[in-house]
């Protein structure tokens, strides 16, 4: 019995090692043939002269520069030197999101003395937790049949159904109803997705009107008042630009265009949805006050509008127009973005080159508003990279009644910076519509961490107000906030504008 075993296992080892070697054979067989159609045709080939130098080698070279991205992030990028977010900033959106922990140990990593740094002006006796203020609601739109009225200082910046998935939007929608802020549809029109959680909702009107045109593209007041009638929406955003395209319309490529994201926007399936530069009907002031209170008189519900800063001369024109028509005219509000990118696709030439940054901008257009006496009666929402505590109390300080953010509530969502937004491969299932990656995405669990990162970064700038000696977010103001010059020294952010005196928030 023995001996009929140990030839039954030598039969099987002696096959085994045949198999193995047969497998080995073929497969050199098959690496040796493939490298040699490949050298031909790198040598043969007239598009890449690295590729014709250096026939089947050359490819290493592409391989390399595709896994630089990866080794970068993972391996060799310290805590706050990538871009567009760090590994920091990444770090405390992911902990908020999951109620775990935000403190860190040893001293800050960073370089205060960077020109630009924001330095908050700490008091000796800062405000004790039992003196918080309570987050008042603050109106918008006093001028409307239906003013909206909220509390929530930090809210969800405008994303389409399109652009991100049905999973993330269903989870954002949820999040956003347990954290009590609202949610900017973004240009992609109204989605039942972004209703089912009953949230509030911002309904913005890109330049193409996805959602309210007309078979012709132009505004139809018929769909205009259908979205008006949902309780859920609350107010009206007319898209002007964004930090992402400034001066160019929305990018939607066409293998994001389902038939259901068609039916929604009022567009043909599988084609690219690029929408125009600007609004064909607004080519002045004149002719935006008119868009705002047309908007506003078919909804009932207040208007303002999104935009990139860089010249103040318009927005001086629109101020003088506002008061000589009167201040009824008024947008209710103005959403400012900052001119350094965005969440979706596009032109590197105008991510990096297009637009004031935040940091510019902001106290700026607060400033031409008190100018004007528009202040008290014009909102200010701002936008733009905000999503860490810190970024948004300095947002506060510098005149923001509420902040908004997109790419915050995307890492909440689970998005680990993949930098394929555009390309319908997002491994987190945040912008793809393949099915298989949207299944890691879990919109009840990712709704509570929507609500989970809202809550503790509001919590987070409570903090940073007592500190400053203020029981609030809403009482902070420019004095609180210093910013680091060239030389390394700090100073007021207010003394940096032209109105000091009068720079300060009227609620």
């Amino acid at each position: 019995m023995d001996s009929l075993f140990s030839m039954n296992v030598a039969l099987y080892l002696s096959r085994s090692i045949e198999f193995l070697s047969a497998a080995f054979v073929f497969a050199l067989t098959a690496f040796l043939i493939l490298s040699v159609i490949l050298y031909v045709k790198d040598r043969t080939q007239k598009k890449s002269t690295i590729l014709r130098n250096y026939p089947l080698i050359g490819r290493f070279r592409f391989l390399f520069e595709k896994g630089g991205e990866f080794f970068r992030q993972y391996f060799f990028a310290m805590d706050r030197e990538e871009l567009p977010f760090n590994r920091a900033q990444r770090s405390w959106v992911y902990r908020a999101a999951k109620n775990l922990d935000a403190t860190v140990a040893f001293g800050s990593t960073k370089d205060l003395r960077q020109p630009g740094a924001i330095i908050f002006v700490n008091c000796p006796f800062p405000k004790l937790e039992h003196e918080n203020a309570a987050l008042g609601p603050i109106m918008i739109g006093p001028y409307c049949n239906k003013p909206y009225s909220t509390s929530s200082v930090f809210n969800i910046s405008g994303m389409s159904f399109g652009a991100i998935s049905k999973p993330a939007v269903q989870a954002l929608s949820h999040g956003a109803k347990k954290a009590g802020c609202w949610y900017n549809t973004g240009e992609g029109g109204l989605s039942p997705y972004h209703l089912e959680g009953d949230c509030d909702l911002v309904f913005q009107i890109g330049t193409a009107k996805y959602g309210v045109r007309d078979q012709h593209g132009q505004l139809s007041d018929e769909k205009l008042e259908s979205i008006a009638r949902h309780h859920q929406v609350k107010m009206f955003e007319i898209k002007l630009s964004q930090g992402a395209k400034p001066g160019k319309g929305g990018i939607l490529p066409g293998l994001k265009v389902s038939q259901e994201i068609a039916d929604i926007r009022g567009i043909p399936a599988g084609m690219d949805s690029i929408s125009p530069n600007r609004h064909v009907d607004v080519n002045s002031t004149t002719e935006l006050l008119d868009l705002i209170e047309h908007v506003r008189h078919v909804t009932g519900k207040p208007v303002g509008f999104k935009t990139v800063v860089s010249s103040w001369q318009w927005l001086e024109e629109l101020c003088e127009l506002i008061c000589s028509r009167g201040e009824e005219s008024a947008p209710d509000f103005i959403t400012i973005d900052g001119g350094d990118g965005g969440t979706g696709a596009a032109p590197m030439s105008l991510i990096d080159n297009v637009g004031l940054t935040l940091t510019e901008s902001l106290p700026a257009v607060e400033n031409t508003l008190l100018k004007y006496g528009l202040r008290k009666r014009i909102r200010i929402i701002a936008s733009g990279k905000r999503i860490n505590p810190a970024e948004v109390a300095w947002a506060l300080c510098a005149g923001a009644d509420f902040i908004t953010s997109a790419r915050g509530f995307m890492f909440a969502l689970g998005c680990i910076q993949a930098l394929q937004c555009n390309k319908n491969t997002c491994p987190t299932g945040i912008t793809t519509h393949n099915r298989d990656l949207q299944r890691g995405l879990d919109p009840a669990n990712k709704a509570n961490r929507v609500a989970n990162y809202q809550k503790n970064l509001v919590k987070e700038v409570s903090t940073i107000a007592h500190s400053c000696g203020v029981s609030g977010p809403r009482r902070l103001h420019r004095h609180h906030a210093r910013i680091v010059m060239p030389d390394g020294m700090s100073v007021p952010l207010n003394e940096l504008q032209p109105y000091p005196d009068t720079a300060i928030k009227l609620h």
